[in-house]
């Protein structure tokens, strides 16, 4: 069977990933904290026809002859870099500026989980949570219950700090009420769990989760920005650009197939 039959399937197949990849990416273009993929490729071990020969008695060396089998993926990346800044005036919507994820649980012992989407609301327990009701950690624990009867406004400062309003006017820092921000060496390394969430793995980070606090420049940590939402990085004018190399390349390689079946069509009609 023709070698360029299979190097055009696994061409077709590539870009078709790509493709699935690019889909993701547009559908989520409005998705708060979204970070965007793309696709990579590396050949398949190539066939070697003749070995290489070594200068020797006079005479040159003689490179190696080698035919490629296709192409294969490499790694689907995220490419976590900052989104466009959406301001909405909610008090409770923050979006970290610079590097860190929020860290939010799941239940009174669930899971840890991390995200850069910043859509928090004050629940009627008075409780600071997700759109999924995933409570949003501070630097020991999950942040405390907010005693409504005791504060009748807040507000949250670059560090993440909590400032109630009294109900005598007065304003000062809330007990506890201060969001945490996780630091993570290799954020590519984290795995998307979907609803904007991302599980720490091995290749994230090592040790336990570390919480610190929001715009510390020794850790790294960016500051806390209320009222505003950090929205997707996907960048529409490059994804449909990829789309267009992406449906080019998938037709190219389609003709490969098209035409190795002609090749051995001719073949098998040799014989008549």
């Amino acid at each position: 069977m023709l070698r360029s039959l299979y190097s055009g399937v696994s061409g077709m197949r590539g870009f078709q990933t790509k493709l699935d990849v690019i889909g993701n990416n547009i559908a989520n273009v409005n998705t708060i904290g979204f970070k965007g993929s793309r696709a990579m490729f590396k050949d398949i071990l190539s066939q070697t026809v003749a070995g290489v020969t070594a200068p020797a008695d006079g005479n040159g060396g003689v490179n190696a002859k080698q035919i490629g089998l296709g192409v294969t993926l490499a790694a689907v990346d995220t490419i976590h870099t900052p989104g466009s800044a959406m301001t909405t005036n909610v008090v409770t919507d923050v979006r970290i500026d610079g590097d860190g994820f929020f860290a939010v649980r799941a239940g009174e012992d669930g899971g840890i989980f991390l995200t850069r989407d910043g859509n928090f609301k004050l629940d009627a327990a008075g409780q600071i949570v997700t759109a999924d009701g995933y409570r949003v950690m501070g630097l020991d624990d999950v942040l405390p219950v907010i005693e409504t009867d005791a504060v009748t406004a807040f507000s949250i400062d670059q560090n993440g700090q909590f400032i109630g309003v009294n109900v005598d006017g007065t304003s000062a820092p809330i007990d506890g009420m201060q969001i945490a921000v996780v630091k993570v060496t290799n954020p590519s390394g984290l795995e998307k769990v979907g609803g904007n969430m991302y599980r720490v793995t091995p290749n994230a980070m090592e040790g336990d989760i570390v919480f610190s606090t929001p715009n510390d420049p020794e850790v790294g940590t960016g500051a806390i920005i209320s009222g505003q939402l950090e929205m997707s990085n996907v960048d529409l004018t490059g994804e449909f650009t990829e789309m267009i190399v992406a449906q080019r390349g998938f037709q190219a390689n389609s003709k490969i197939i098209t035409t190795s079946d002609e090749v051995l069509q001719e073949v098998l009609s040799l014989k008549r």
